[in-house]
């Protein structure tokens, strides 16, 4: 009989639960999970899925590094298409960047500007991230109280003017306050003085812009990081961290007590500066994509809880900027599309590698969302939001970047063939389909949306 309480239930051999991976059937209501509960219980609701043999339930991924671009730039990227192509890839709920976009999200006139803008067309829940600029401390304590899930600052040029670093003059200052509320600070954790001393990229052959980005400017940023975040007692976190040589630095920190993750992103887990051909402005992104043997690292970061999880950085530009003439890698603006296939590139990669399903998933669900704090994301667990996504990790399909759902067909993962085929995709207990209208919501830290 039809349990009248149940919206959907979800029943599969392979259901990736907090402590693990087993079999389940999942009861979905109002949008939440409200029974997880051993197989042969029997659970029926208005929509019942088996899942094939095949198939694998997963909690919706949460990927905490997005840069959408919208207003100001959504020639670029927009919430419609880049939320599409999140859905489209098991990403149910994304953390959008506060630069790129015009006005930048560095205070709350324009974080409203932000959210409506992307009220009426987001196909899957959305967060924020403010600014931090300099002169504008005094702005982060309305930033928090308006819900943005911490303050993101550059230790160097971010590459757009509206955007600028903040300098070491103000840094110790706006940690203070991100103390005092309780915020996150994400840092961009390049060294500008070693960058300038490093040879300017210019050319076709990425080697010479790799040597333009030193590992030693990511140890020196962090390293001074790092003792800010000693002398204020503020949450710190350090985004696409690209350069092993700086997890010693990190190991050491957390040791030590203090409150300081990081994360990495799946083009330095799974791509190799001694692969990109000269010429490929597509694999351009800042910091830069190392050698294979700097990946190996990172790996063992992850596995070991160094580095607490993997997100995107997806920062998609018009196909001028990121394809100059004669393939410079100097001119070509640095940024990579993955959103979309942040979960089969990172799985096809792990799966070689022998980790299991389970763990790449944390990496990319509850462990970012946990960390943001996005309560009720990113598992499936009770009274946790229903987003959940079937996933086929054995089947194969090769990437076109024309099929893709994010505004531009430029990735480096075209033509690459990967493990791991989203079926369906839920949020909170609605099935995402191609057509459907936009029902995602607009998140603040700390509440839940179910």
């Amino acid at each position: 009989m039809t349990d009248p309480a149940l919206d959907l239930v979800v029943r599969g051999r392979r259901v990736v639960l907090p402590d693990g991976e087993q079999p389940a059937e999942v009861g979905v209501a109002a949008g939440r999970v409200v029974a997880v509960e051993p197989p042969g219980t029997g659970l029926t609701a208005t929509t019942v899925v088996d899942l094939a043999d095949d198939e694998v339930l997963l909690p919706g991924l949460v990927d905490a590094h997005v840069h959408v671009n919208e207003p100001g730039r959504t020639h670029w990227e927009g919430f419609a298409t880049a939320t599409h192509a999140a859905a489209a890839g098991g990403v149910t709920t994304i953390v959008d960047m506060p630069l790129n976009a015009v006005p930048p999200t560095v205070d709350v006139a324009a974080l409203a500007v932000k959210r409506d803008a992307a009220g009426p067309q987001v196909h899957v829940d959305v967060a924020f991230w403010g600014g931090a600029v300099p002169g504008n401390a005094g702005d982060l304590a309305g930033l928090h109280a308006e819900g943005v899930v911490g303050v993101k600052c550059f230790l160097l040029d971010s590459g757009v003017e509206e955007f600028p670093a903040l300098p070491p003059t103000e840094l110790d200052g706006h940690l203070t306050e991100v103390a005092r509320l309780g915020s996150l600070m994400i840092v961009h954790a390049e060294d500008a003085g070693e960058i300038d001393r490093a040879p300017a990229p210019s050319g076709p052959v990425y080697g010479d812009f790799l040597a333009s980005r030193p590992p030693v400017a990511e140890d020196v940023a962090i390293a001074g990081l790092l003792d800010a975040t000693r002398r204020t007692g503020a949450r710190t976190h350090v985004v696409h961290l690209s350069a092993a040589e700086a997890l010693p630095l990190l190991r050491a920190a957390r040791e030590e007590g203090l409150d300081v993750t990081a994360e990495t992103c799946p083009h330095y887990l799974t791509l190799a500066a001694e692969d990109v051909p000269d010429g490929a402005t597509a694999y351009k992104c800042c910091p830069p994509i190392r050698e294979a043997a700097n990946a190996d690292l990172l790996w063992e970061a992850l596995l070991d809880g160094t580095l607490a999880y993997v997100a995107s950085d997806h920062s998609p530009a018009t196909p001028e900027l990121k394809q100059p003439p004669g393939g410079d890698f100097g001119a070509a603006w640095g940024g990579i599309s993955s959103v979309q296939l942040m979960l089969p590139v990172v799985w096809t990669e792990a799966r070689r590698r022998g980790v299991d399903l389970a763990r790449v998933v944390g990496w990319m669900s509850a462990a970012p969302a946990d960390r943001v704090g996005l309560p009720g994301k990113g598992r499936i667990a009770l009274d946790a939001d229903a987003d959940l996504v079937v996933l086929a990790p054995e089947e194969t399909f090769t990437v076109d970047a024309t099929h893709l759902r994010h505004r531009h067909a430029v990735t480096p993962y075209d033509g690459r063939t990967l493990h791991g085929v989203v079926r369906r995709t839920w949020l909170r207990g609605v099935e995402v389909e191609d057509g459907s209208e936009p029902r995602g919501r607009l998140l603040r830290r700390g509440t839940r949306v179910g």
